[in-house]
This record gives C-alpha cells, sequence and structure tokens, in this order.
C-alpha cells in the first residue's frame, strides 16, 4: 500500500555560527537580530554553532530573554523541533551546537569529540524523519582550533559515520571546520565521500571569516546521498553586521 503522505520535493538547509549572539570581538549583543534573519530565511533545518546554552548572567541581565536559552529563543513558535548539544564548558557557563527543524527526529546524540578538557568539542548528530521511507542524517560541527584537534575529531567522526550511518542513507554535514588551511576537505572527500557545496558549484569553498571582510573557507556543508539544486552564502552587508561568521544555505533533494 502506497503512503499517503506526499513526497516532498525538496528541503533547505542553512549553517551559521552564531558567536554566542554577539557581533563581531562581542562589540553588541544581536541575538534579536539574528534570530529576525533566520526566520526571514525559513530554512527548514538550522544548524547552529557557538550557541549559548548558559551564561554568565552578569553579561545578559539587561536583556529581558536572558534567562531563555537561545536555542528555545530562536526556534520559539517557529521550528516544533530543536535540539542543543553542550561542548565548551567554562565555571557556570557553557555553549555548544544546535540543530532546529521542522521535520521530527527519529534520534538525536551529541557526541564527545575532545581531545583534551580544555578545548572540548563535540558533534550534533540527528535522524530526521523527512518522509516515511526516507531517514536523514544531519550533523552539526564545529572543529578544534589546532590541526591535531582537528584531526582527532574527524577520525572520530569517521567511525561514528561508519558506525551509525548507512551507507545508502542521505547525509549532510557542516558548521564551523576551522580548516583554514584546507586540511579537513581532502579528508571528507576522500575518507567518508562527501561533496562540498560550495565546491561543487564554484570550485572553491565559501569564505565565511571574518564577515566584515571575509578571507577564510572555515564554514562548510559536506554531503553525500542528495542531490544539491543550489547553494548561497550570505555575505550583504546586513549579515556583517551580526555574528563573526557569514551562514551557508543550500538547498537539496533526495537522490
Amino acid at each position: 500500500m502506497e503512503s499517503l503522505t506526499p513526497k516532498r520535493d525538496a528541503f533547505t538547509v542553512l549553517s551559521y555560527n552564531i558567536h554566542k549572539g554577539f557581533s563581531a570581538r562581542y562589540r553588541r549583543f544581536v541575538l534579536p537580530d539574528i534570530r529576525e534573519a533566520l526566520r526571514a530565511i525559513d530554512a527548514d533545518i538550522v544548524l547552529l554553532q557557538e550557541v549559548q546554552g548558559k551564561h554568565r548572567k552578569s553579561r545578559l541581565k539587561k536583556f529581558a530573554h536572558a534567562d531563555l536559552p537561545q536555542t528555545e529563543f530562536i526556534a520559539e513558535s517557529k521550528w516544533p523541533h530543536y535540539m542543543y548539544g553542550k561542548n565548551a564548558v567554562y565555571g557556570s557557563a557553557h555553549h555548544g551546537n544546535a540543530l532546529l527543524s521542522n521535520f521530527p527526529f527519529k534520534m538525536v546524540e551529541n557526541i564527545n569529540v575532545s581531545l583534551s578538557q580544555r578545548a572540548s568539542r563535540s558533534i550534533l548528530h540527528a535522524i530526521i524523519d523527512y518522509e516515511p521511507t526516507v531517514e536523514l542524517h544531519v550533523i552539526c560541527i564545529h572543529l578544534g582550533l589546532f590541526r591535531a584537534e582537528r584531526d582527532y575529531q574527524l577520525i572520530t567522526l569517521s567511525k561514528r559515520i561508519e558506525a551509525h550511518v548507512p551507507s545508502h542513507a542521505p547525509l549532510i554535514i557542516a558548521g564551523d571546520f576551522n580548516d583554514w588551511r584546507r586540511g579537513a576537505f581532502n579528508y571528507m572527500e576522500k575518507e567518508l565521500e562527501l561533496k562540498e557545496v560550495y565546491k561543487v558549484l564554484e570550485g572553491k569553498h565559501a569564505k565565511t571569516y571574518p564577515a566584515s571582510r571575509p578571507t577564510l573557507e572555515v564554514d562548510r556543508i559536506y554531503y553525500r546521498g542528495l542531490k544539491l539544486l543550489s547553494g548561497e552564502i550570505f555575505n550583504e552587508s546586513y549579515w556583517k553586521k551580526l555574528s563573526d561568521h557569514l551562514p551557508l544555505h543550500a538547498k537539496f533533494a533526495i537522490e
């Protein structure tokens, strides 16, 4: 018997390092502006990095929504399914990755990929019920600042995929790779057989950092088992006044 649920033609994905809701160098708190900008784009699946899970109240006490976790504040009444994964912990505060989705989660797990306690990192892995017969794997990632960290984290990511993502399953891995030397690209492409959206479309990665004058290609959207329909980097002047990164956007269809 055929499913009565109509097949979706396509879905959109956005990846964005929101810098804990602050503009570059922490000059201004811009989380409300970030929320409105994300809502205007209206992506089906949003992967966020540097999301404040718990903050030092003295720092944000003047904002009316300061007691609401940033993931909930952004998702509220817009994305019905959302999850936060803590990674960087400092004193009584922490930040991490977050996933927002129009589609329900079948499973979400936050996996510790820290090489040391001084530089805690994690990857947030979700299985999304995209259609009755399609499970979409989505991984939000924020790699370390140092090469040794990134190498360890990529190996851990590879083991995670091998153990938990079927080879035929559609997969998206997006986030801040901190890979200004492009070392991760060869690993992602050769070892994991992934394609990168802007490498496919433009022949090179998108420059996303620093937002005011982007020169580094640190943010990426990798995929496999999907048909890429379009990609975009939001680099208008408005976005340059928000986080210190620029967001990436892509549209996919199931192959």
